[in-house]
């Protein structure tokens, strides 16, 4: 998995989930995670509530087809399954 991927991903998506105002609370955990990946460079967190969120973008999706990009859920699929 690539350093840029995975970064340019989460931040789209925590991008998506603040226009939204979907969950707060996993808006604030994925924000954290990301500057923590940064630190450390420990995907584990990340990955974990980029799942989540791929959930909550999905449910999204079907409630409004044009809520949500095809393309983000699709690299929010390849961050959280590799």
């Amino acid at each position: 998995m690539k350093k840029a991927l995975l970064e340019k991903t989460v931040e789209s998506a925590i991008e998506k989930l603040s226009k939204l105002k979907a969950n707060e609370a996993l808006l604030a955990e994925l924000q954290w995670c990301l500057g923590s990946y940064r630190y450390d460079q420990n995907p584990i967190g990340l990955i974990e509530k980029s799942q989540k969120a791929l959930d909550l973008l999905k449910s999204k999706k079907q409630e409004n087809s044009r809520a949500v990009s095809q393309k983000l859920l699709q690299d929010l699929e390849k961050i959280t399954l590799n």
